[in-house]
């Protein structure tokens, strides 16, 4: 009796719309489990090398909860590639600007740092308020209280 592994590719990829509300959400859980939904890890098909994950829309992104002191501790820094042109900005005033950023970067570090890791990225979306433009691909609700 043989057994053959079967190994995914782009064109047996089954790739769904789930939409994720992220209305009370502690970011660094929710970041997680919305990597392993845009890796493909909840799949039994999973295959490494292969973007075999979901296409995930988040809403409420500036709903989102960080434990502690983080919204004034938790520093993103930048450099604009002039000398002296580090900059750093807190979680608060990340989130005044541009809260669905605060989401994006969380989520991108848990990715992979190569090209699958961006092209992985690109499956997600996130936006401010419950209005998204996903309508047409009929995102379907995913609860990420039971999901591991």
């Amino acid at each position: 009796m043989s057994y053959k592994t079967i190994s995914a590719n782009r064109k047996t990829v089954d790739k769904q719309w789930l939409l994720v509300d992220a209305e009370g959400e502690t970011l660094g859980r929710l970041a997680s489990k919305v990597a392993k939904l845009l890796r493909g890890k909840h799949k039994p098909n999973f295959t490494p090398h292969v973007d075999c994950g979901d296409n995930v829309v988040i809403i409420n992104a500036e709903k989102i909860h960080l434990s502690g002191t983080k919204w004034d501790n938790k520093t993103y820094q930048r450099y604009t590639g002039y000398p002296g042109g580090q900059r750093e900005t807190t979680a608060s005033e990340l989130l005044a600007s541009n809260p669905g950023r605060i989401v994006e970067k969380a989520v991108k570090g848990m990715l992979p740092k190569n090209k699958l890791g961006a092209d992985l990225f690109r499956n997600l979306k996130v936006y401010v308020g419950t209005e998204h433009n996903q309508e047409a691909q009929k995102p379907t609700v995913f609860n990420l209280k039971e999901f591991k």
